[in-house]
């Protein structure tokens, strides 16, 4: 069967939603760049043109797969599959941006070449101190140097409640007033198909997921892109890497976690207890609080399953980007 060429505006629409990811990636690449220069962080490496170059690349791909490739998908209905997810590929988003982090970080900054000898006439300068270890210097530019790590980490899961707490009240009160001026349509009616399924894994499975998700999120978005973009950038690249389909109150939630981490980061000068709250919201959401509703939602009565629902819905379990 020959297939229906397609009309004028729809080969413009399908360009589009092909270029617009791209050219925001490249821009958001570029911003990078331009800005780690103004800062003062861009990397050694970078003086020679190829090892610019080829971060360029590599992070101008991972913006463009990771963070702006839903937006060609606006408008569309995404259908997933769960028979034919496998549980590595929960993780292959979060290696790809672990691993171009450190990518970037090594053209920046190992295996330089070295500094030129002085001339015979010059005077000989002091010997210079050992330079410190590659991962030494990743882990300084990361944040991930403080001078108590366990104490940051528990104050991360303190505040990492306290955020929990903000989030759920802010998106019910949204909902209220959703609900109050007679817009029920645009609330959810039932949960999306994946959170069943992810709610069916071995508790070991979502427990990995979570701390993955809390460790190489917060690395790349908190540790990387922010001090280098700022607050503003950094979050609104979080929130569209997280835009999902059929959850409209699920990038309120998103970005208002993203502020919180990012401003919890610009205060301790570390990314350790946004590492441990995130890690804990999302256990808290995989762990406890979608199996619940989903168990309430199949057996309560038809009152309490549609606030099982919402409460799906509304509770914002960084489910998407997982997936997508």
């Amino acid at each position: 069967m020959l297939r229906r060429p397609l009309s004028p505006t729809a080969d413009m629409v399908v360009a589009l939603r092909l270029l617009l990811p791209f050219a925001a990636a490249l821009a958001s690449a570029f911003a990078v760049d331009r800005l780690s220069a103004r800062r003062g962080l861009l990397p050694p490496g970078f003086r020679i043109p190829w090892r610019r170059a080829a971060a360029f690349s590599l992070l101008a791909a991972l913006l463009w797969g990771a963070v702006f490739l839903p937006l060609g998908r606006l408008g569309e209905t995404l259908v997933l599959d769960p028979a034919k997810i496998t549980t590595p590929q929960l993780f292959v988003l979060h290696a790809l941006m672990l691993g171009v982090v450190v990518a970037w970080s090594a053209l920046g900054y190992a295996f330089l070449p070295p500094a030129r000898a002085p001339l015979a006439d010059a005077a000989v300068p002091p010997p210079r101190p050992p330079a410190p270890s590659f991962w030494r210097v990743l882990a300084a530019q990361l944040g991930f140097r403080a001078p108590d790590v366990p104490r940051e980490i528990g104050l991360g899961l303190l505040l990492g409640v306290a955020a929990w707490g903000v989030v759920v009240a802010a998106l019910v009160s949204i909902a209220v007033v959703v609900w109050a001026l007679h817009g029920e349509s645009a609330l959810p009616k039932e949960p999306p198909a994946i959170i069943p399924w992810i709610a069916a894994l071995p508790v070991g499975v979502r427990l990995a997921v979570s701390l993955s998700a809390g460790f190489v999120e917060e690395t790349f978005f908190r540790g990387f892109l922010q001090p280098r973009v700022g607050i503003v950038l950094s979050t609104a690249m979080f929130a569209l890497a997280h835009l999902s389909y059929g959850q409209p109150f699920m990038l309120v939630g998103i970005t208002l976690l993203s502020l919180i981490y990012a401003l919890l980061v610009r205060w301790r000068q570390t990314v350790w207890p946004a590492i441990a709250a995130h890690s804990l919201f999302d256990g808290v959401q995989l762990l406890v609080i979608i199996p619940v509703a989903l168990r309430v939602l199949g057996r309560g009565p038809a009152g309490a399953g549609k606030a099982a629902a919402l409460v799906v819905d509304l509770l914002p379990a960084l489910l998407g980007k997982l997936i997508c």
